[in-house]
């Protein structure tokens, strides 16, 4: 990036293909074992769910080297962990620890790093249990949450659910509760 310019960002639309995370309709989780600085944090923070190893730091450093983050830090990290904190570490481009993460709510949990992957795939798997098009219209009604107002979420909320009941496997979990079974899912 060293030498780009504006025109060259602005004619390109610089780092705005970073955002095609954020649109996959499947959980996508973040197992952060190290650095994630910059780009890296900014990346994580488009995935649905941060796991940390204890050793990891997240950071925006960009303030350090003229510039600010340009791929999401300072509106997800923002909407993550509130204002003040958001503002702490984008103007003094200093890292946090995974603990410190978690204590902010920038990660859901910390590990061992040696079990962190261990950890994301059995996170993942049990995500995997339910019923895919449920979970991918769960996911959907969160991230709106981050994009309307609080009427306008919870409006959106209750479509989706309303949604739920055209599925098939809303009414296979819901017969599986009652029947004290676990439930069969179909994806339809």
């Amino acid at each position: 990036m060293q030498n780009k310019h504006y025109v060259d960002c602005f004619g390109s639309n610089f780092l705005e293909h970073w955002n095609g995370v954020t649109k996959i309709k499947k959980p996508v989780i973040a197992a952060v074992n190290g650095y994630a600085l910059g780009g890296g944090c900014e990346l994580a923070m488009m995935c649905d769910i941060i796991l940390a190893g204890e050793k990891a730091r997240f950071g925006q450093p960009e303030i350090t080297i003229g510039t600010i983050p340009g791929a999401g830090g300072t509106q997800r990290l923002t909407r993550a962990i509130g204002k003040s904190r958001a503002m702490q570490m984008c103007l003094t481009g200093e890292m946090i620890t995974a603990q410190q993460a978690d204590a902010w709510g920038l990660v859901s949990s910390v590990h061992p790093p040696d079990q962190l992957v261990d950890e994301a795939v059995k996170l993942g798997e049990k995500i995997g249990k339910h019923s895919k098009l449920v979970v991918s219209m769960c996911k959907e009604a969160v991230n709106k949450s981050q994009e309307l107002s609080l009427n306008e979420g919870l409006h959106f909320e209750k479509r989706i659910f309303h949604g739920t009941f055209a599925t098939n496997d809303r009414k296979e979990g819901m017969t599986a509760f009652v029947e004290k079974r676990a439930p069969n899912f179909t994806d339809s």
